[in-house]
This record gives structure tokens, C-alpha cells and sequence, in this order.
């Protein structure tokens, strides 16, 4: 399946066009023709015999911007004078920066702030170690720790090629909470290390967000840190993607008028999305989930390619015991949860699945499945992408979810919280507004994440982790 073009791969095209009638619309029809889509078009200078125009056009990968650039450049009359990538330069000397809440005017400013004023709050802290919320950063900051280890689809590509998530990330948390988030990247694979490593650095943190970790290392890294530390940890991959996929399937069951607890769900991918998903799907009452990975079912009594975790969820899913691949897995499957790899099932699976099959469809950028022919096949559809409908984006929980924790100085996380900022994801939607292609709200819907950090602060004062 050829990905669609997308602003990931955007470059504006600086071109000399002879001035002349029909020009432009050689050029977006040279475009169109080579599969781009044509973005903003600015116009620079014009003379009587040339106009400079930037073109924006937006691609599906390296490859196929350079052959849009040949296209453009065969043109007769047209010259293409420079190509930006867009995505490349919006990242130039990265995309955060430290800003200062109190000003510097003057010597008076700088006592206070600085020496010898900060003494004071020095030792305000050193009597109270919780004034550290009141004087510091502490109460509305959270550490993003990496190592790199599963960046996005990309897989094991380094600590230094993760800092562009890890930031992109801090923006989201700015822009959508208003928590000052940090990326922080380590360069060690070893979980003792990781573990050492956080607890040493959690000091000026409220909350701590675990990304792009690999499982199944992950599992133990979260569990320890929140045993150890007494503020919430947090691993996004897992429950972030978790919460928001209980939240698409809570409306799902809204939508189609079944209980939650008799789907039958099957789902495709074993790491720490897959199993988080399917201890939420649990805890919410699902209660018939099978989950594949690449050796097929797994079953009880299982004994290839398995660890504690597997073990663990062998005992709590397939009450069925069904056995073999995800082909025979989906065998009247009501719901198919994709979190594995691309183009892994086809029309012939979906058809296989309930009268009224549910396809959420989540590797990125590719899906399990082609959304084009899911959509003729199943009654409801979702994916990762922003490009169909449905897109279902950890950007609508975690965001509320630390600024709900932090509001409260909450010590820790737990499943109350996570079902409850479930909860007020699928409901930020009514009853009369849900549709097949409106399941999940938008990312952009700020009442949403409000919405989740209020339900999450009020579940965290009830369940006791609150200390505010």
C-alpha cells in the first residue's frame, strides 16, 4: 500500500517561471500527476518575464519528493531555484527553549532571584522539603526519559536519534497542559542503570513519562521506578496508547448499543502497548481477549516465545483457548486492535469477524491493514493517522493525565486513574454526536484534556494518592 502524501514530508519549492498564461497550471498539474499534493503558494517577485513563486507540496517519502522536483524541473520555462525541507528546517536548533517567568531588570531583580535572596529559599526548603512544589519547578515539571531503544516505528535507533520525539513531545505537553516537560536521553540499555539513573535525577521533577523504552524491559523499569520513587511514573507507550484505545471502544460500545463485556476483541502485538491494552481492556470488563504475537494465540500453558508478562496474561485471556495464527484468531472476532506491524491482515480476515467488525487498525505510518479496504468491509474504522477518520493519539491523554496528577501532587498512578481519564475521553463526546467516522474526538479539542485532568485529579483524591 503507497502511503498518502503528507505535511511530514513537505518542501516548498522555490521556481522562476516564465511569465506567461497557463504556467501554473502546468506546474500543479505536473504535481498532481506525480502524486503530491499541492500546498501554499506564495508569490515573491514578478518582472515581465518571470514570476518567482514558492510552492509548498507536500510528499510520501525522500524518493518521491526528488521525483516531484525532476517533474517540476522538466517543465519548459519553469527553473527551480532551491528546495526547502519543511519538516527538516522546523526542527533547526531544536524546537524548545527555557524561558524566565520572573524578569531581570536590575540589581534588586537579581538579589532576589539569585544570590544572596535565594539563601532564604534555600532554607525555607531545607526546613519544609515540601516547599520544594512551592519555590521550584517541581509542581509543574515532568522528566521524558528515553533510551531510544523503540522510537515510534523506527525501532532501536539511538539516544541521539530520539531527541526529536522527546521534544516534540515537551511541546505537546506545553502547548496542550501548560507543564514544563524536559527530554531526557540516555545513553545505556541496562535497566539497573535506567532505573539509578531517574531515581538520581527525580528531584526537581513531579512526574516522570517513560517513552520509547523496548519491552520487555519497560515492564520492570515502570514498576521499580514507581515502587522507588514517590511521585507518578508513567510509561506512555503502554498506557498512554492504552487509555485512549479503552476510550475509542467505550464509544464503539455506545455507538453500536453492546456491552463492553461482550465483545470478543483480538489483538495483534504482544510489547508493551499490546499487553497494556489488554490489562485496561480487563480491568474495564472486557472479558473475551485474545492476543497474538508472532508465534500466533497465546494461550495457558504456552511455552514458545514467552516471558512474565506473557505468562502473566496467558492466565487472564483466550478463555476460548483458541490456538493457531491471527487469521484463525479473528474467526468472529467483534473487534480487531492492531499494535504489531503493517499490511498484516486482508479483506478475507475482516470477513471472517462479526456481522459488524471493528478495525482499529494502529501501526504508523502503516497500517495492519489498508484503511481503503477496511472501510468497505467493516462497520467501524480507526487508525494512528491524522489523515482518516478516527485517529487515535496518545496526545489526548497523557497531556491531562500528568496535569491532573501534577494539580494534585499525586505520588503515584494507578488503574483507577487510567479508567477514569478513559472515561472522560469518550464521553467528551454525546451521545447524538457519535458516528462511524466520529468515535474519538480531535487532538485539538482542548476541552477534552481539561476534562481529563479534572476526572484524573478527582480520582487520585479518592483512590488516596493525592497529597494536595
Amino acid at each position: 500500500m503507497k502511503r498518502r502524501a503528507s505535511p511530514g514530508y513537505s518542501i516548498t519549492a522555490r521556481l522562476s517561471i516564465d511569465n506567461r498564461i497557463g504556467m501554473f497550471a502546468r506546474i500543479a498539474t505536473v504535481i498532481s500527476k506525480a502524486g503530491g499534493d499541492l500546498g501554499p503558494v506564495a508569490i515573491l517577485r514578478v518582472s515581465k518575464d518571470t514570476i518567482v513563486r514558492d510552492i509548498t507540496i507536500y510528499a510520501r517519502d525522500d524518493e518521491h519528493e526528488d521525483k516531484i522536483i525532476k517533474a517540476i524541473d522538466n517543465i519548459k520555462g519553469v527553473d527551480v531555484l532551491s528546495v526547502m525541507d519543511r519538516t527538516l528546517s522546523s526542527h533547526e536548533g531544536g524546537k524548545i527553549e527555557i524561558a524566565n517567568k520572573v524578569p531581570i531588570k536590575d540589581c534588586i531583580d537579581l538579589s532576589m532571584v539569585y544570590t544572596p535572596g535565594v539563601a532564604r529559599v534555600c532554607m525555607q526548603i531545607y526546613k519544609n522539603k515540601e516547599d520544594i512544589y512551592n519555590y521550584t519547578i517541581k509542581g509543574n515539571s515532568v522528566a521524558i526519559i528515553t533510551d531510544g531503544t523503540a522510537v515510534l516505528g523506527l525501532g532501536d535507533i539511538g539516544p541521539e536519534a530520539a531527541m526529536p520525539v522527546m521534544e516534540g513531545k515537551a511541546m505537546i505537553f506545553k502547548e496542550f497542559a501548560g507543564i514544563n516537560a524536559f527530554p531526557i536521553v540516555l545513553s545505556t540499555k541496562d535497566t539497573e542503570e535506567i532505573i539509578a539513573t531517574v531515581k538520581n535525577i527525580a528531584t526537581p521533577f513531579g512526574g516522570i513519562n517513560l517513552e520509547d523504552i523496548s519491552a520487555p524491559r519497560c515492564f520492570e523499569i515502570e514498576q521499580r521506578l514507581q515502587q522507588e520513587l514517590d511521585i507518578p511514573v508513567f510509561h506512555d507507550d503502554q498506557h498512554g496508547t492504552a487509555v485512549v484505545i479503552l476510550a475509542a471502544l467505550l464509544n464503539v460500545s455506545r455507538l453500536l448499543k453492546k456491552e463492553l463485556e461482550g465483545f470478543k476483541v483480538v489483538i495483534s502485538g504482544a510489547g508493551s502497548a499490546g499487553i497494556a491494552t489488554a490489562m485496561i481492556l480487563t480491568e474495564a470488563g472486557v472479558k473475551d481477549i485474545i492476543i497474538c504475537d508472532t508465534t500466533g494465540t497465546i494461550f495457558e500453558g504456552r511455552k514458545k516465545n514467552m516471558n512474565p508478562y506473557k505468562e502473566k496474561l496467558s492466565k487472564i485471556t483466550n478463555p476460548r483457548r483458541i490456538k493457531g495464527g491471527l487469521s484463525n484468531a479473528m474467526k468472529g472476532a467483534d473487534i480487531f486492535i492492531g499494535l504489531s506491524r503493517p499490511n498484516l491482515i486482508g479483506a478475507e480476515d475482516v470477513k471472517k469477524m462479526s456481522s459488524e467488525p471493528v478495525i482499529f487498525a494502529l501501526s504508523n505510518p502503516d497500517p495492519e491493514i489498508a484503511p481503503e479496504i477496511a472501510l468497505k468491509l467493516a462497520r467501524v474504522v480507526a487508525t494512528g493517522r491524522s489523515d482518516y477518520p478516527n485517529q487515535i493519539n496518545n496526545m489526548l491523554g497523557f497531556p491531562g493525565i500528568f496535569r491532573g496528577l501534577l494539580d494534585v501532587r499525586a505520588s503515584s498512578v494507578n488503574s483507577a486513574i487510567k479508567l477514569a481519564a478513559a472515561n472522560a475521553i469518550a464521553y467528551s463526546i454525546r451521545d447524538e454526536q457519535l458516528s462511524e467516522d466520529f468515535i474519538i474526538p480531535s487532538v485539538f479539542q482542548r476541552k477534552v484534556i481539561a476534562s481529563v485532568a479534572y476526572e484524573v485529579a478527582k480520582t487520585a483524591r479518592e483512590s488516596g494518592v493525592a497529597r494536595k
